[in-house]
Formats: C-alpha cells, sequence, structure tokens
C-alpha cells in the first residue's frame, strides 16, 4: 500500500529591485507568492549569490534567448527603470521550520534553476 505525505511549503521570493519593479514582476508573471524587498542584498549575501558578467554575458545563454525570439515566445517587455542589475546571479534554497538550510541551488545563469523534482526530493529526504 503506498502512502503519501503531504508536505507544507511557503514559497518566499527575494528580490533586490524597486517595488515598482516587483509589482511589475507579479502581474506580468501572475504569481501569487509572497515577496520580501533586499534592497541592500542582505538576503543575497548571507547565501553567498554574487554578481557575473562572465555568467550572464556566456554565449550559451545568448543562444538561448535567440531561441526563445526565434520561436516568439515573447520575453517580458520589462521597462527599462526596473532593469536594475542584469548580472545578479540567483538561486534556489530551501529552510526548515528551524531556519536550517536542506537544499541550496546556486544558478550557474539567470535561466539555471532546479527541477521540481529535485526539491520535492530534498523535502520529502528531511521529512
Amino acid at each position: 500500500m503506498n502512502h503519501q505525505h503531504s508536505q507544507s511549503l511557503r514559497v518566499l521570493v527575494v528580490s533586490y529591485g524597486s517595488l515598482e519593479g516587483a509589482t511589475f514582476w507579479l502581474d506580468q508573471t501572475g504569481y501569487e507568492f509572497d515577496m520580501l524587498l533586499d534592497a541592500e542584498r542582505a538576503v543575497y549575501q548571507v547565501f553567498g549569490l554574487g554578481s557575473s558578467v562572465s555568467k550572464v554575458m556566456k554565449f550559451k545563454l545568448m543562444l538561448h534567448y535567440s531561441e526563445i525570439l526565434v520561436m516568439n515566445r515573447q520575453l517580458p517587455d520589462v521597462p527599462p527603470q526596473f532593469l536594475d542589475d542584469l548580472f545578479q546571479m540567483g538561486g534556489d534554497f530551501i529552510l526548515d521550520q528551524g531556519g536550517k538550510v536542506i537544499f541550496s541551488y546556486r544558478c550557474k545563469s539567470p535561466v539555471d534553476r532546479p527541477s521540481v523534482p529535485q526539491i520535492l526530493a530534498a523535502v520529502s529526504a528531511h521529512s
């Protein structure tokens, strides 16, 4: 008999941008997650997320964006005033209720993200 355990997760999006930029992004994407604005990038520093011109400008990334445009998939039309720091790298982290990091993924490029199965496996392994 297969028992499925439900997991309770709270998603928190951390942004270093302005309130107006964050609101624009939430409106454009339709996400309804809680968002923390970290203008000083204190959270980014704690999790070791720096800026990288070389990683952002890699040819592979440029190729990815060109493929999106060729396929007529439009990237959100972001007003220039909301383009804060194009070189800030992101990451995905899971913390348990005590604040201990149980999963960390530092992105290698702006489009690099962990898969949903990776995230769920980390949560399941900790429960």
